[in-house]
């Protein structure tokens, strides 16, 4: 399941009111701004050096792209969109809401190891566009809130009507809080036993009654 790291498809919102007009050439811009955006960072890389990349005439990126922030959303939504189907993927395969819980778990602490692991691509463009009203952290607000509302939904099923019962959305915000932790410290703290503190984390939300 991809978390951070490999866009798909992006959404289908992303080109305007009327989608964007898929093309080899789009798709070929996008997947090679996709990879300099997460690799490099949003800001660091120009349209000139996307152009030079893909390659890619600017009359071809604008007519794809009205500007880069037209760009941005599209390699978000890309990531969003293959975050989505991994989550629904894991929901479908799992025996039981808490292995969907586990094996999202899983994805996260796998992505962590892999070798063009460079952290979450939403918080990265979180830092580089502050600003709330930024269609960019708009975006990134838009994705964070479905994930919370889905392990949401997942964490109240697996609490049940216990008398005991946790809060689900304190449990979700609590696997987001360790999910932003272990891919922002994975590699200061070592990947290894980061992933495996996030999967013990995980494992604790789900048998300890808060």
């Amino acid at each position: 399941m991809a978390t951070s790291t490999r866009p798909a498809s992006d959404h289908p919102d992303g080109g305007g009111s009327e989608g964007p007009r898929r093309s080899e050439a789009r798709e070929r811009l996008l997947s090679t701004a996709s990879a300099l955006f997460y690799r490099e960072g949003i800001r660091a890389v120009g349209v000139e050096r996307i152009l030079a990349e893909a390659p890619a005439t600017r009359a071809t990126f604008y007519r794809h792209f009205p500007s880069k922030e037209d760009l941005v959303v599209a390699y978000l939504y890309g990531v969003d969109t293959a975050i989505r189907a991994g989550v629904q993927a894991a929901k479908e395969a799992a025996p039981s809401p808490a292995d969907a819980l586990r094996a999202i778990g899983t994805a996260v602490a796998d992505d962590l190891t892999t070798p063009e692991f460079r952290g979450c691509a939403f918080l990265k463009a979180a830092a580089e566009y502050p600003d709330p009203d930024d269609r960019v952290h708009q975006v990134v607000i838009e994705h964070r809130t479905w994930y919370v509302t889905t392990l949401a939904e997942l964490f109240a099923q697996v609490f049940g009507t216990s008398p005991r019962r946790p809060d689900p959305q304190h449990a979700a915000r609590h696997f987001v809080m360790m999910r932003d932790g272990a891919m922002s410290g994975a590699h200061l703290d070592g990947v290894d036993s980061v992933a495996a503190a996030f999967r013990r984390g995980v494992e604790g939300l789900l048998t300890v009654l808060h």
